[in-house]
């Protein structure tokens, strides 16, 4: 094991957040000075933070720097830039992205307009977020003086309290002339001109750049498109292309479209031009593993707009010939040790700014992945640790400056299964959470890993105190569903600790998100008294078959039954065949259809079916074991 000091080059960053202080020079306070002018104003300097190079940078891809107006003209102007850079942008939290006033910094616009997030930030990113790779969008309104000549006016991509987005300066050239068009819509405001029937589309927001899903799997998805055509909407349609090859275009149909086969979503509503619509519609992952690009039309008035698609990365993590083949690499006989599963419980990225700042209710040792003591810290005293990729290099901070290792990082309470916090971590602020679920149990492991190329933050933990994390069912739902739902969730879980393939290349067992099951650690287990309680009542109980740990798949509900493994997926699960659900008569399928219908159980559960027979219902000729105290 490799521990090498760095005090005398310690990274700024770590340096900020330890709160040591370097001494005010005469730079620093003409700053300072200026940091309060403009908190006067209710505005923090964009360029505050220090940031990798190459994080922030980006590529002017959309729109006109040339806008002609009428003098007092307010016009709708959009912008798309590429995200070229290595950090994701974000529309809020930490270091969110929007347009600045610029040249000079912070001057207020003479095009000010009463719509502006502030009198110098026209607008936020208008996506949730946009990944490298993507493009953001940038739409507001200008308003022209009423004094006429030729005008320029600037303005820059800033991601708060972080830096000045390298490329991103909109320089705009804004001739103000009475003699001046006044069009229905500017056509900088498009990456399309209009078509000969005035219809033209852009594709403004998505719910998600890309979607991971598991084979099957019900994903609802919710675009924004704008009309950037010169005619009125007034019926518009999702569709599936009307040619597409079978080898290459899986079948994604869902109960919810208009059509079973082709028509996604259906919309009567009358949108103007520039306006922005929004459509939703649920598609069916496919069910073999791998990398897809699905692909769907937009009609607008009859007519199918050319060259116009909603184009959708889709991962499939793993599919049902691989997940029932996986060879066991544990043996679950009648009694075992309880045992302890790796959740993947955060990516470490821009969300956290790379890095994890952890803390313990109880004493805490901070250990190497080969087991050498690194720190010992007195409880709620935190520490700051990071991966350097490009030196294969863990840093950590315990307060003695920047040191260093080869191998990874534990942060290991003195007292088992007490509380730990990632105290940078808060989903209030990154994902408009209502709690921030920042705390877990047990072991928390910083690890990198190369099959994926990504850190994680893997939570060591119990199963039965996994279970009481669970975001699965809430607290108030029926007793005897809490108790079918956290056996389920039990055996599943212990399915894969068995084999150990799903998530073994990334070192852990499972992961905290809806590709796996929802965990939010000790945050939920604290506001969830019913789901301790079903977990305890249940205590080491699985579903079986055979004898063996049964593959217990489950889904949202059905549309009055389930479906045979085999109709999904492919070959034969005995236990897993289709049974009738009288509850969900008449309503639409939600999910692959396979095993357990939630709301079916729910419904059971709510006419007094017991736990036990639920699941015997819904899961042919199995077993119920007990294999741990």
């Amino acid at each position: 094991m490799e521990v090498t000091n760095m005090n005398q080059t310690t990274s700024p960053r770590l340096l900020q957040k330890r709160g040591i202080k370097n001494l005010l020079t005469d730079a620093f306070v003409v700053f300072f000075i200026a940091a309060i002018a403009l908190s006067l104003l209710g505005i923090q300097p964009a360029h505050a933070a220090s940031v990798p190079a190459g994080a922030y940078v980006a590529e002017k891809v959309m729109g006109s720097s040339h806008v002609a107006m009428r003098p007092g003209e307010r016009r709708t102007v959009t912008f798309g830039f590429k995200n070229t850079g290595t950090q994701t942008w974000r529309q809020g939290g930490g270091q969110w992205v929007s347009l600045y006033t610029y040249d000079p910094k912070y001057h207020r616009s003479v095009f000010e307009d009463a719509s502006w997030e502030n009198s110098l930030q026209p607008v936020r990113l208008m996506e949730s977020e946009v990944r490298p790779g993507g493009v953001g969008h940038f739409e507001f309104v200008l308003k022209a003086p009423a004094v006429p000549g030729q005008y320029y006016e600037t303005f820059h991509l800033a991601a708060e309290d972080a830096a000045w987005i390298e490329g991103g300066v909109l320089a705009l050239n804004i001739p103000v002339s009475a003699d001046n068009p006044l069009p229905a819509e500017q056509a900088s405001s498009s990456t399309q001109a209009p078509q000969a029937d005035g219809l033209s589309a852009l594709l403004l927001l998505r719910s998600e750049k890309s979607v991971v899903a598991r084979a099957g799997q019900a994903v609802t998805y919710k675009v924004g498109i704008k009309n950037s055509g010169n005619v009125t909407w007034k019926k518009m349609e999702v569709k599936t292309p009307s040619v597409q090859i079978a080898s290459t275009s899986p079948n994604t149909s869902h109960a919810s479209w208009v059509n079973t086969s082709t028509l996604l979503a259906l919309n009567d509503t009358a949108v103007e031009p520039g306006a922005l619509e929004f459509f939703e519609f649920t598609f069916t992952a496919p069910r073999q593993k791998g990398s897809y690009d699905l692909r769907y039309t937009f009609s607008a008035n009859g007519t199918e707009i050319p060259d116009f698609y909603i184009d959708i990365p889709v991962e499939v993590t793993s599919n049902a010939p691989e997940v029932i083949n996986d060879p066991v690499i544990r043996e679950t006989s009648d009694m075992i040790e309880e045992p302890t599963i790796r959740v993947g419980a955060l990516i470490v990225d821009e969300e956290t700014d790379w890095e994890v700042e952890v803390s313990c209710a109880e004493d805490w040792e901070l250990r190497s992945g080969s087991g050498g003591l690194l720190a010992q810290m007195k409880a709620n005293e935190s520490a700051l640790a990071y991966f350097q990729k490009d030196e294969l290099k863990y840093y950590f901070n315990r307060g003695k400056g920047l040191e260093k290792t080869s191998d990874f990082l534990r942060f290991v309470p003195s007292v088992p299964n007490s509380v730990c916090t990632i105290e940078n971590f808060d989903r209030r602020v990154t994902r408009n959470f209502s709690h921030a679920d920042n705390t877990f149990r047990n072991v928390l492991e910083l690890r990198y890993n190369t099959a994926k190329d990504r850190t994680w933050m893997i939570n060591e933990i119990p199963i039965e105190y996994y279970l009481r994390g669970l975001a699965e069912t809430s607290n108030i739902s029926h007793y005897e569903f809490q108790k079918t739902l956290i056996t389920v969730a039990r055996t599943y879980a212990l399915y894969h600790w068995e084999r150990g393939t799903k998530r073994g290349p990334e070192h852990f067992t499972i992961t905290a998100y809806s590709d796996d099951q929802v965990y939010g650690g000790y945050g939920r287990e604290a506001r969830s008294p019913n789901i301790v309680k079903a977990v305890e009542e249940t205590r080491g109980r699985v579903v079986t078959y055979d004898g063996k740990t049964a593959i217990t798949p489950y889904f949202s509900r059905s549309d009055g039954r389930t479906r045979d493994w085999s109709e999904v997926w492919f070959g034969e699960v005995e236990w897993a065949k289709s049974v009738p659900v009288p509850c969900d008569e008449g309503k639409t399928l939600w999910g692959h259809g396979v095993g357990l219908s939630a709301s079916g159980a729910l419904c059971m559960a709510n006419n007094g079916e017991k736990w036990n027979d639920i699941l015997n219902y819904f899961y042919t000729g199995i077993e119920l074991n007990r294999h741990w105290n």
